[in-house]
């Protein structure tokens, strides 16, 4: 499986790919928006982890760009960040975001989310949250 990982924060694209290969996930990093949309399009991904703020546009825009597209409509997007406007989870949600996370990562809960959207994982049962830290 191969995941996009669109971050500039090198201590976050670092954890997250070590995690990722560990769990044997083939990566592509994108330093900035534009090149999240122009890797993502050339080559869809299994599976997006695309942070909020990064240089050339916002994640929400790369969102938009990827949801929009016939090539990516389909890929599951995993939108993370470390702004706490209370707001952009349901922005987020409205653009076709599949999950929302807070920065610090809770890593074994993303991993999670990912199997269940790539399909590894049995769904969450009912009357189990999911992250809302």
């Amino acid at each position: 499986m191969h995941v996009l990982i669109a971050d500039d924060d090198h201590v976050t694209v670092q954890l997250l790919s070590s995690v990722l290969k560990a769990s044997g996930f083939e990566l592509t990093i994108a330093r900035d928006a534009m090149q999240a949309v122009m890797m993502a399009m050339r080559n869809p991904p299994d599976a997006v982890i695309l942070d909020i703020g990064m240089p050339g546009g916002s994640g929400l825009q790369v969102l938009e760009r990827l949801k929009a597209s016939t090539k990516t409509n389909a890929v599951p997007v995993i939108v993370v960040t470390a702004l706490t406007d209370p707001a952009l989870p349901r922005k987020a949600a409205a653009l076709g975001a599949d999950e929302f996370f807070t920065k610090p990562i809770a890593l074994d809960r993303l991993r999670s989310a990912l199997d269940r959207l790539l399909g590894k994982s049995p769904p969450a049962e009912p009357g189990h949250e999911r992250d809302r830290d």
